[in-house]
């Protein structure tokens, strides 16, 4: 038999596909849902996107119609389905991020390395006067972990462990998720105990990789 071939779809998988087969037991709403949440990784991709072009060229944002119309025609023009943007939510949220970016003058997506295995992208970040700040925006609606920015923070002071005295610093870290901005002001204590993990979960690896 020659089978139809779908060169389009290889290295895709079907929202109800043979390998996430426990939508088989889902109800209507529930296939729905699966439907909505296909697109959430697209949605916070191009969310991210949108609101660093914003930052680097500093265009702050209104709380208004036209706003919101600009950020929906983005995700639109980007094959995102009208019926599946939570708009409000989305533009509620990036606008507070945005502008406090630009206000404290922040450097968006920049990428913090300890080592091959270790390194992250802080979604906006600055550091000045011994102060340093990383924000991070969730377009998600679950409870997101301080504990990401408190890698960040660690990633920070140790490769720039050189230019920058840990214990003559302040920190604060936000996330903005579900119009909400929770703030965290780490000690130094806390920023060490994290940076005594990375430092070991490298050492780990390097070790299992000798061994080997």
């Amino acid at each position: 038999m020659i089978f139809n071939k779908h060169s389009e779809l290889e290295g895709k998988h079907a929202i109800l596909g043979a390998s996430k087969y426990s939508w088989l037991n889902y109800d209507d709403e529930q296939i729905w849902k699966a439907y909505v949440n296909s697109f959430a990784t697209d949605i916070g991709t191009l969310v991210h996107d949108y609101a660093k072009d914003k930052i680097i060229f500093r265009q702050r944002m209104e709380d208004n119609q036209s706003e919101k119309n600009a950020l929906m025609l983005h995700l639109l023009k980007n094959h995102i389905p009208f019926d599946v943007i939570p708009i409000d939510g989305l533009f509620y949220n990036i606008v507070p991020y945005v502008n406090d970016a630009i206000g404290y003058k922040m450097t968006p997506e920049q990428i913090l390395y300890y080592s091959p295995y270790l390194f992250g992208t802080a979604d906006v970040i600055c550091f000045s006067r011994n102060y340093l700040r990383i924000h991070d925006l969730k377009t998600g609606i679950r409870p997101a972990s301080m504990d990401q920015l408190m890698i960040y923070a660690a990633l920070f002071f140790l490769e720039y462990r050189k230019e920058v005295n840990l214990n003559k610093c302040k920190t604060e870290l936000r996330i903005y998720q579900n119009q909400e901005v929770i703030v965290h002001t780490p000690t130094i204590e806390e920023i060490t105990g994290i940076m005594d993990k990375v430092v070991h979960g490298d050492m780990v690896i390097e070790k299992m990789k000798v061994e080997v």
